[in-house]
């Protein structure tokens, strides 16, 4: 098969034939439609992922279709149309258990404890209980960000951050995460003030459905000019960037009793980032982490989707080839990406 490898971190993403994946017993070999390219996918191109065993092809954000089945599946055949919530948990653990497979104590990620979405073909593990079946109404470059920020951005707004209508939710930071939580919270009937340092990433979160934008490049103060909008902060806050900042500004933000919803990572020197310990006391804040999406409630989303209350379409900007995606992963050092880029040709 065609697929993208590096064998060292930072180092050269070459396109080159590989070998084909095998299934197994409880998994399927997923012949790859489209592949989102994520900056999780960066994070481990850096090395801020230790699951990742190299050599290594990147890539979790993928729809496509079931071309081999292993002999223990039961639920998928060959030619199924599937999304690939991008944590497969295993099932048996108390975390997956109680349905809560997102934080599975043995859980598999396509792309970072395997191969991934930037090939033709990718082996992936719990079919039975891990894979969304995706409506003929769905397309695959549509699909492919559902495997993890639109899914991510749902959980962390909807589950997570408890947005109703009538909400003020806070977003810092409107890459892909943050757009699609501006997009979900204002389908909810939340008010979304869209925080960026991108004037181009603004408009598009005016777009998607965003009340109020806040330039925090140009801001004297973002936290206060937040809390003016909002007529005294918001009631939920969510770092979707994953940057000492973000994370603070949007804790310190927050009214009284107000949510924040870390969805960003925090890697490398952001790992231990402060934030306002003094307001989580004295005013009773909430701090909540989100970390994906269970497969059985993917159909939560379809539904939205297929109702017209949320359009993954808008968050796409631009596809690209294998090769070319190679590129854009690599270039995401400086934040230029703008909405969501899918490879969706590998020949």
């Amino acid at each position: 098969m065609k697929g993208a490898i590096y064998r060292e971190y930072r180092g050269p993403i070459t396109v080159e034939t590989l070998p084909d994946p095998v299934p197994r017993p409880d998994g399927v070999v997923l012949r790859v439609a489209s592949n989102g390219i994520c900056r999780s996918d960066w994070h481990g191109w850096v090395g801020h992922d230790p699951d990742i065993v190299l050599p290594h092809v990147p890539g979790h954000e993928i729809a496509g279709v079931v071309e081999e089945v292993g002999k223990d599946v039961r639920r998928w055949k060959t030619g199924d149309r599937v999304s690939v919530p991008f944590i497969a948990g295993c099932g048996r653990c108390r975390p997956c258990r109680a349905g809560n497979q997102q934080v599975c104590d043995r859980q598999f990620q396509p792309g970072f404890h395997g191969w991934g979405g930037f090939a033709e073909r990718v082996a992936l593990r719990h079919a039975d209980l891990t894979l969304a079946a995706l409506p003929d109404g769905v397309g695959f470059v549509d699909a492919a960000s559902l495997g993890c920020r639109f899914a991510t951005s749902f959980r962390a707004v909807q589950a997570q951050g408890r947005v109703t209508g009538g909400d003020w939710v806070a977003v810092h930071g409107c890459g892909g995460v943050g757009l699609a939580a501006v997009m979900i919270a204002a389908a909810l009937g939340a008010r979304v003030v869209a925080v960026d340092i991108r004037d181009e990433a603004l408009a598009m979160a005016r777009s998607v459905g965003a009340a109020e934008t806040v330039n925090a490049s140009g801001s004297a103060d973002t936290v206060q000019e937040i809390r003016e909008i909002t007529g005294g902060g918001a009631h939920v806050s969510m770092d979707a960037l994953g940057h000492r900042d973000t994370c603070f500004n949007s804790v310190a933000c927050l009214r009284k009793r107000g949510r924040h919803v870390q969805v960003g990572l925090m890697t490398a020197n952001h790992r231990n980032a402060a934030v306002p310990w003094n307001l989580v006391i004295a005013w009773e804040l909430e701090m909540v982490g989100s970390h994906g999406l269970q497969a059985h409630e993917y159909d939560r989303i379809l539904r939205m989707a297929a109702s017209g209350s949320v359009d993954p379409s808008k968050l796409v900007t631009r596809t690209v080839s294998l090769e070319e995606g190679v590129d854009v992963l690599t270039g995401m050092d400086d934040y230029n990406v703008v909405g969501v880029v899918v490879i969706d040709r590998f020949a």
